[in-house]
């Protein structure tokens, strides 16, 4: 089975874009290790402080004391 005129022409355009001027590769691969950095750097960013006991909200429901208990 040979390959047809559509296969020949999808391997020439990766190829291309695999291997075009200017390592192409290592740009891409240099843009995602920049963004994977970026990614990172803003986890860092974002760590939460523990909060002070004055800050806290009580919200746990109070017993209701007028119901007798059986």
């Amino acid at each position: 089975m040979a390959p047809g005129w559509m296969q020949i022409l999808l391997v020439a355009v990766v190829a291309i874009l695999l291997f075009g001027g200017r390592g192409r590769i290592s740009s891409i691969m240099g843009d995602m290790a920049k963004g994977i950095g970026a990614f990172r750097k803003g986890l860092k960013d974002e760590e939460v402080k523990p909060a002070d006991k004055d800050e806290l909200l009580n919200i746990t429901p109070k017993k209701d004391e007028t119901k007798s208990s059986s």
